[in-house]
C-alpha cells in the first residue's frame, strides 16, 4: 500500500525510480541475511531513468547497515559525487567504484559491491579461481574477472577507472583481498549473479576442505555467453520470491 501511496500522481520516471528504490531495498535486506556486507560498509547501487545531462543514481548512504535501509533511505547522487536528494553522505571508497563503473560501462547500471564469505575468502587465496566443476561453472567461469592487482582500499577515480576498465564486458569481479563486485543492466541481474557466484564459491569450499581432487567438467562444455544474465536464468523471478518472503516478515522495507 505504500508504495501504491507514493506512486500517486506521479510521472513514470518517478514511479520507476519507486521500483527500483523497492528493488533495491530488498536486495539490501536479502544480503544482511546472508552475511555479504561488512558491518556498515559495502554498498550497492543503480542509475536512475530520465538523468538527461545529468546522470544520477541510487546508493546507501555511509553508516547504515544492510538490514535497515528501506526504499526511501537511499540517496540520489551525480556521477560527481554530489549528494542530489535524500538524507546521508556519499562514502568516498564507494564513489570511486560505483561512480566510475557507471560511467565506463554503460551496461552496468547496477552495481552490487559486497564481502560474503566465500567469494571473498577465495579473493585471499594465492591464484585461486572458481573450477569448471559445476553446471553453474560452465555458465558463471566466462563472465568472471580476477583482479589481482588491488591491494589497499580505492582511494580515487583512478583506481576506480582502473577496475571499471579490468571488468570490461564481464560482470563479476572478484577483487585480491577484497570481496566480490557484480553488475547487470537490472538490479535483479546484478543480485542474482552475485548470489550464484557466491553459492558456487561455498560449494567449491566444502569440496576442497574433503582433500580430493576436485573433478572437472570439459571445456567444449562451456557456455561461453557475456550476454544478459537474464537471458539464461530467472533472475527476476529469484528476487521476486525474495520480495514476497519479505512483504511477509519485513514490509518495512518498501517504506
Amino acid at each position: 500500500m505504500a508504495a501504491i501511496v507514493r506512486q500517486l500522481g506521479r510521472t513514470d520516471d518517478e514511479i520507476a525510480e519507486w521500483q527500483l528504490r523497492c528493488d533495491m531495498a530488498a536486495v539490501f535486506r536479502v544480503a544482511a541475511r546472508l552475511d555479504w556486507n561488512e558491518q556498515i560498509g559495502n554498498h550497492n547501487s543503480v542509475m536512475l531513468p530520465g538523468g538527461g545531462d545529468r546522470p544520477l543514481f541510487l546508493i546507501n548512504p555511509r553508516g547504515m547497515l544492510f538490514q535497515e535501509m528501506t526504499a526511501s533511505s537511499m540517496i540520489v547522487c551525480d556521477l560527481d559525487g554530489n549528494v542530489v536528494r535524500g538524507k546521508g553522505e556519499l562514502r568516498k571508497v564507494a564513489f570511486h567504484i560505483h561512480a566510475r563503473i557507471h560511467l565506463r560501462n554503460p551496461a552496468a547500471a547496477c552495481v552490487v559491491h559486497v564481502h560474503p564469505p566465500y567469494l571473498t575468502a577465495l579473493s585471499l587465496l594465492d591464484g585461486a579461481e572458481l573450477e569448471l566443476a559445476h553446471h553453474n561453472n560452465l555458465l558463471l567461469n566466462d563472465r568472471i574477472v580476477y583482479d589481482r592487482s588491488g591491494w589497499q582500499p580505492v582511494q580515487d577515480n583512478d583506481e576506480g577507472d582502473r577496475i571499471a576498465d579490468l571488468l570490461g564486458d564481464r560482470t563479476i569481479m572478484v577483487m585480491a583481498h577484497h570481496g566480490v563486485t557484480t553488475v547487470g543492466r537490472t538490479v535483479h541481474e546484478a543480485f542474482d549473479e552475485c548470489f550464484i557466484a557466491e553459492r558456487n564459491a561455498r560449494i567449491q569450499m566444502i569440496a576442497w576442505q574433503t582433500g580430493r581432487k576436485m573433478a572437472t567438467l570439459p571445456d567444449q562444455a562451456r557456455r561461453r555467453f557475456n550476454g544478459p544474465w537474464s537471458e539464461r536464468v530467472d533472475s527476476r523471478m529469484h528476487l521476486d520470491a525474495w520480495r514476497r518472503i519479505l512483504d511477509r516478515e519485513e514490509p518495512d522495507y518498501t517504506s
